[in-house]
């Protein structure tokens, strides 16, 4: 999942939320000289990852987007499963999503010194485009995969992946249900 499956998965803790993000920028096992909320959020990205990597259904859904999306397959299931999400955000959330990702993106955190300026940056343009905002429309997940391409290193069919989207939007539909009440189960429910 990108952004907003991680935002979800944090539950309603802000903080937390904060630090799950955040573990998309670390790399390592070190993380003791981090507050404990922030190791927290790290080790929840780094098993929400996992789990969504290694879950059966998934696997064959990212198996059969390699011809159409090469290399970036696993890339543009997590930004159509955050397009799933906020399009679906009624079945999976008690706020209204707008309200949400506000709420969010208010939250001032008391751990700011711990996170590096990159991160802090990134967060106020996450803040200020409101991103995530778009994620519901088909508009929104165009973007987006326009977005990761550029900070993907080498040329990739991302940016045309909503297209990809399109032609097998019923699919994704059913492995991203499916995935979504296999992850509740083992991220929400414990």
């Amino acid at each position: 999942m990108n952004f907003l499956g991680h935002l979800y998965f944090s539950g309603t803790d802000k903080e937390l939320m904060l630090a799950n993000l955040y573990g998309d920028f670390v790399r390592g096992s070190k993380l003791d000289h981090y507050p404990g909320i922030i190791q927290q959020g790290i080790k929840l990205h780094r098993q929400i990852d996992f789990y969504i990597d290694h879950h059966p259904e998934v696997k064959k859904l990212k198996l059969s987007l390699m011809h159409d999306l090469p290399k970036i397959g696993p890339v543009a299931v997590d930004l159509f499963f955050d397009h799933l999400l906020a399009r679906n955000w009624k079945d999976f959330h008690p706020d209204e999503y707008n309200g949400f990702l506000d709420a969010f993106y208010a939250h001032e955190t008391i751990h700011e010194p711990h996170y590096p300026e990159s991160f802090l940056s990134f967060m106020n343009q996450l803040r200020f485009h409101k991103w995530m905002n778009h994620y519901p429309s088909k508009y929104g997940l165009m973007k987006s995969c326009e977005g990761v391409a550029k900070r993907i290193s080498f040329e990739t069919k991302l940016p045309l992946a909503h297209l990809v989207f399109d032609q097998m939007e019923g699919q994704i539909e059913e492995v991203f249900q499916e995935f979504m009440s296999d992850a509740r189960k083992e991220f929400l429910m414990q």
